[in-house]
């Protein structure tokens, strides 16, 4: 029985060796090898098909190198970087794999007066203080031969865009030189000179300076001035901007559509109802807005439509121009502060963005022509409508009052991708001419193109006024002068857009990391169901508040002249009435708001109860099913 047993130990015991030895075999071969299996629905561990792209095109090698500092305390700030710093440093070995050599990836430590620190700052890394006073550094460098182009402090606040902040640094080195931007506007982007005619006169007349997202897209992009009446868009240009085209001709549009069919990219801000067409106005005040603009010869062929004489009012996205926020007489339903609801989270355009201000702008409809997509990346609610553009900034109160809700999320910016068509299939369109001088017309040869040779990119934007600095910016004194400070994402998208369509292609297809946060649903469902039945009780109690008010009128029309300060029996009971109606009314409002709280409270519970336990039940089912698998078995035996 003894010997029986020690065989039993002995063969135990050489298992356990024989299995660790094959593991360790297994680990020592497959080391080299760096393969991991995503399980997360929004693939937030996987490189996008836009940077494997990018990397696969590398025909001279990238040297990265990853400056990440390694404290010797730890601190609660320090754990907290260094655990992001592995995030990103399991990323770069994603990069690493996918570049297949072309990569190559350096680590250094910038301890204080070291080599390394030293190199950090050469390569323009800039240092973070953590509370402590310790220097941290978490940046990265990229070059290319004499091309550097460097991240100077990897923030967490932009987890979700590191692997775009990653690949566009590598198109940057691989393709150095500035791109050429056209920009096409018959408002004063570029700045206005005094007028020296109103000085004459008398007149103030100062200098304008260009917009700021002019004066920032200078500092990546080699800008270009596009004339309106253009009938040629030059091909160093590369993405053309076109902001409020107020009365384009066709012949700029064919110039515009021939751009887009030999490759060009367009970035479009239209306008349903410009704040900005008459200069002479404050548009704060709520003055006659200027005409509309659009490109409807190109829109038409793109199978969408722009109606110039609609904007959007939204009672969610209502802008409120008084400071307290309860006061809502000053409400611009056409004024639009969109939240994350209205922005698209998941193009890396409007992924970081979470506020984006849209003034009296349209809406695009229809169905893309064959061979185009649609991505939307800015929409209202479905508790919106379209209004009369004209009449949008002085009927606030009426658009409120008489609001009806379409049920439709309109479209305010969309995203279109794809084999355009031409909207001049008959070639160039031929100038008016004085009828007396004209002469029979020679027949000319088509050279205009038809069709894009490969996938190309518009972008289309329902409103113009949002990327002007009064809507944008907001000017704040300090002791250094006047500073400008953003109030809004307007001019974080405009840039966004115009980088990337500048920059590779493929960095389209990076779309932001996933931030792996998953909502309660049935709570957000279960605070719908209540809010709805709170705004049906604020109705009734209004409605009750008016039916009593007009029959006070009534009661206070039938009295003679000499009892009109005197209340009538019937006043009384209607204004007693009254009172009981909206003493029970509140009470019902606080009754709705005591279930929507215990209800999200009692499923909040639930759910907590269902996380912690969860786990130990499935190990305690299953080692009882096992328990009573094995008994049977021995049993049968």
């Amino acid at each position: 029985m003894q010997k029986k047993s020690l065989e039993t130990i002995l063969y135990s015991a050489a298992g356990v060796v024989i299995m660790a030895a094959i593991l360790i075999g297994l680990n020592i071969i497959t080391a080299p090898v760096h393969e991991r299996v995503d399980l997360t629905k929004e693939k937030a561990y996987t490189l996008s098909s836009g940077t494997k792209a990018i990397l696969a095109r590398l025909d001279t090698p990238v040297k990265l190198r990853f400056y990440c500092t390694q404290p010797e305390n730890a601190t609660t700030y320090s754990v907290y970087m260094k655990a992001y710093a592995k995030k990103v440093e399991d990323l770069l070995a994603e990069y690493q794999q996918a570049g297949h050599g072309k990569l190559v990836i350096e680590k250094y430590d910038p301890q204080p007066d070291s080599d390394a620190e030293q190199s950090a700052q050469l390569d323009g890394i800039e240092p973070q203080n953590l509370p402590g006073g310790e220097r941290f550094y978490l940046g990265i460098a990229v070059s290319q031969l004499d091309a550097k182009e460097a991240i100077a402090f990897l923030s967490p606040d932009r987890e979700r865009e590191l692997e775009y902040d990653i690949s566009r640094a590598i198109t940057r080195v691989v393709t150095p030189e500035k791109p050429v931007v056209g920009v096409m506007s018959p408002l004063p982007v570029f700045g206005e000179e005094p007028n020296p005619m109103m000085q004459q006169m008398g007149q103030p007349s100062q200098q304008q300076p260009p917009w700021a997202l002019i004066t920032e897209l200078k500092n990546d992009f080699s800008l270009k001035r596009v004339a309106m009446d253009g009938t040629k868009i030059d091909d160093d240009i590369k993405v053309l901007l076109v902001i409020h085209p107020k009365g384009i001709s066709d012949a700029a549009q064919y110039a515009i559509d021939q751009f887009v069919m030999r490759g060009g990219k367009l970035i479009a801000f239209l306008d349903a109802s410009s704040l900005l067409d008459n200069r002479n106005q404050n548009p704060a005040m709520g003055q006659m807005p200027g005409p509309g603009s659009s490109l409807d010869k190109l829109l038409k062929a793109w199978g969408l439509q722009y109606d110039t004489s609609k904007v959007v009012a939204d009672r969610n996205f209502s802008f409120n121009l008084s400071q307290d926020e309860g006061d809502t007489s000053q409400l611009r339903p056409v004024w639009l502060k969109l939240t994350p609801e209205g922005i698209n989270s998941n193009d890396i355009a409007t992924a970081e963005l979470d506020s984006v201000w849209y003034f009296s702008g349209g809406a695009f409809s229809g169905t893309p022509a064959p061979g185009l997509t649609e991505t939307v990346l800015l929409k209202s609610t479905t508790d919106s409508q379209l209004v009369d553009g004209m009449l949008a900034n002085f009927a606030s109160d009426n658009i409120l009052k008489d609001f009806k809700p379409s049920g439709t999320q309109y479209a305010l910016a969309v995203r279109l991708q794809g084999k355009f068509k031409t909207a001049f299939p008959e070639g160039q369109p031929e100038e008016k001419k004085d009828e007396a001088k004209e002469k029979v017309p020679e027949k000319k040869s088509d050279a205009s193109l038809k069709e894009t040779k490969t996938d190309n990119m518009v972008v289309l934007i329902g409103d113009a006024d949002m990327i002007y600095d009064g809507f944008s910016l907001r000017q704040v004194n300090s002791p250094f002068g006047t500073m400008a400070m953003a109030m809004n994402g307007n001019l974080n998208f405009a840039q966004n857009l115009v980088e990337q369509l500048s920059g590779d292609n493929n960095l389209i297809a990076v779309r932001s990391r996933a931030v792996l946060a998953h909502p309660f649903t049935r709570v957000k469902k279960i605070e719908a169901q209540a809010q709805a039945q709170f705004m049906d009780k604020i109705k009734e109690l209004q409605d009750s508040r008016d039916k009593a008010v007009a029959r006070l009128q009534e009661l206070q029309q039938q009295k003679s002249q000499n009892q009109k300060f005197i209340l009538s029996p019937e006043q009384q009971a209607e204004i007693e009435n009254l009172k009981t109606n909206e003493a029970k009314i509140n009470a019902d409002l606080r009754t709705v708001q005591k279930d929507l709280r215990r209800d999200v409270v009692s499923l909040q519970h639930k759910v907590e109860v269902l996380n912690i336990a969860a786990m130990p039940l499935l190990v305690i089912f299953t080692g009882v099913g096992l328990a009573v698998f094995k008994r049977k078995r021995n049993s049968a035996k």
